[in-house]
C-alpha cells in the first residue's frame, strides 16, 4: 500500500487497480463455450436437457459444479508494495 511520501490519493488508486486486476481475471475466465456435454466431464451422470439449453458449453452436472464452486481456489497475488531494498535503490 502507499503510504509515507506518496501523493493524495494514492491508496485509493492502489484498491481500485487490485479490484479492476480481479474483475479482469474473472471476466477472462468466463463462462463455457461450445457444444454442451450430454454426460458430466467428471462424474459421468446424465445433464439435464434444460440445463444444458440454459447454459451453452456446459461440461459438469449441478452437484459436480456445485462443488467446484464450493473448493477454494489458491493464487498468488501481486505484491504492489514492493521489497524495502527497492525502495531505498
Amino acid at each position: 500500500m502507499a503510504g509515507g511520501w506518496s501523493r493524495d490519493g494514492a491508496v485509493n488508486e492502489q484498491i481500485e487497480a487490485s479490484i479492476e486486476d480481479e474483475l479482469l481475471r474473472l471476466r477472462a475466465a468466463g463462462a463455457p463455450r461450445g457444444e454442451s456435454l450430454s454426460h458430466c466431464a467428471e462424474c459421468e451422470e446424465p445433464i439435464p436437457e434444460a440445463r444444458r439449453a440454459a447454459i451453452p458449453g456446459v461440461r459438469l452436472c449441478i452437484e459436480c459444479q456445485r462443488d467446484r464452486d464450493r473448493a477454494p481456489v489458491a493464487r498468488g497475488g501481486i505484491n504492489r508494495r514492493g521489497s524495502k531494498d527497492s525502495q531505498l535503490k
